[in-house]
C-alpha cells in the first residue's frame, strides 16, 4: 500500500516540476532511514509439536535440566519420555519430573514403557499407571517387542491380550495405553502380518491405540495413507521421523538413514492431508540417532521445517 501511495506521490510531483521533484527527493530521503517492519515471527510452540526424549538420551543421561531446557528454546510443546524404572522418570518422581518439564512451559505428553515381552502382571501394571497418572501423561505406550516374542502368531496374540488387560487399567487412570511400531510386524510370520493381523486385528481400539512411526512403516514398504483409509480413527499419535532414502521393503536395523523431517524423502505433506481420518491428535519428532553427530541441530532443523514448509 505505501509503496504504490509512493509511486502516485512521485507521478504528481514530477509533473510539478524540478522543484517538486526536489521536494519529493527530500521527502524520500528522510524516509529511506526508516526501517520496513519486522515480519510476524510464530511462535513454535503454537504448532504443539512434541519431541520423543529417546533422541537426545545421551544429553539426558548427563543433564536432564540442561537438556530440557534446549528442548524447550527449540520450541517444542510437550515430551515424550523413554526411561521409567522403579517408580521413576530419569531418576526423578513423578511430581518433581512433571515440574522440572511444566517449568520450562512444557508439558509431558506421553511415555514409552518398558513393558515386558512375556507380560506383566497386574499389580504391575497397575503400578506404572499410577505413576503416569501422577506424572500427567496422556498415553503409555509399548515401544518394543523382544525377539523371542516375534517368533510366532501366538506369541503375538498372547502379547495383544496382555496389552488388552494394560489398556483397561490405564484407563482407570485416565490414561490411554498404546503401541508404537516399528518395520518388524510388518514381516510375515506363519503366513500372516502381526501388524494387521494380529495388532489392529485383536486389540481393542478402545482400550489399546496406535503411535504410528511413519519412518519404520515407510521402510517396511507400507502405504501410510492406504493404511489410515483402512482403519480409520486408529493412530492417534504420530512418530514425525524422516529417510534419506527410499529403498525396497526389509526388516533389518537401519537408522543410519533416519534424517531430520524435513530432510529426507518421506512426504509428510500427503500423509498429513490424511490426519483426520487417521484420527491423529499429537505430531512427535523422533530421530533414533543423528548420522552426523548433531542431535540438537537435527532436533531444531526438525521444527523449523515443520513450522516453516510442511504445516503452513
Amino acid at each position: 500500500m505505501k509503496k504504490n501511495q509512493s509511486r502516485r506521490d512521485f507521478l504528481r510531483v514530477s509533473a510539478a516540476g524540478a522543484l517538486g521533484a526536489l521536494a519529493f527527493t527530500q521527502y524520500s530521503c528522510r524516509n529511506a532511514s526508516k526501517k520496513a517492519p519486522a515480519s510476524v515471527v510464530v511462535d513454535p510452540k503454537t504448532f504443539s509439536l512434541g519431541l520423543q526424549l529417546y533422541t537426545i538420551r545421551d544429553a539426558m543421561a548427563e543433564d536432564v535440566p540442561g537438556s530440557l531446557m534446549k528442548v524447550a528454546d527449540a520450541g517444542y510443546k510437550y515430551v515424550e519420555l523413554a526411561d521409567y524404572a522403579d517408580g521413576k522418570f530419569y531418576n526423578y518422581s513423578p511430581v518433581e519430573f512433571k515440574k522440572l518439564v511444566n517449568d520450562l512451559g512444557m508439558e509431558i505428553l506421553s511415555s514409552h514403557t518398558q513393558v515386558e515381552g512375556a507380560g506383566v502382571t497386574m499389580d504391575n501394571a497397575r503400578k506404572m499407571a499410577e505413576d503416569h497418572a501422577i506424572l500427567g501423561a496422556k498415553y503409555c505406550l509399548q515401544p518394543w517387542i523382544v525377539e523371542e516374542m516375534r517368533t510366532s502368531i501366538a506369541t503375538y496374540q498372547k502379547m495383544a491380550a496382555n496389552w488388552n488387560q494394560i489398556g483397561a487399567i490405564m484407563k482407570e487412570f485416565g490414561m490411554q495405553f498404546g503401541y508404537h511400531n516399528h518395520n518388524f510386524e510388518f514381516a510375515t510370520v506363519e503366513g500372516k502380518v502381526p501388524y494387521y493381523d494380529v495388532m489392529l486385528a485383536e486389540l481393542d481400539k478402545d482400550l489399546v491405540v496406535m503411535e504410528i512411526d511413519l519412518f519404520w512403516a515407510s521402510k517396511a514398504g507400507q502405504n501410510i495413507v492406504e493404511l489410515f483409509n483402512k482403519y480409520p480413527g486408529r493412530f492417534p499419535l504420530f512418530h514425525m521421523k524422516d529417510m534419506y532414502t527410499n529403498e525396497a521393503p526389509f526388516y533389518e536395523v537401519i537408522k543410519d538413514d533416519i534424517a531430520p523431517v524435513g530432510e529426507g524423502v518421506i512426504n509428510f505433506r500427503e500423509i498429513l492431508a490424511a490426519r483426520d481420518i487417521a484420527g491423529m491428535k499429537y505430531m512427535v519428532v523422533e530421530q533414533d540417532q543423528s548420522r552426523d553427530n548433531t542431535i540438537f541441530e537435527d532436533i531444531n532443523k526438525s521444527i523449523t521445517n515443520l513450522t516453516t514448509k510442511i504445516l503452513v
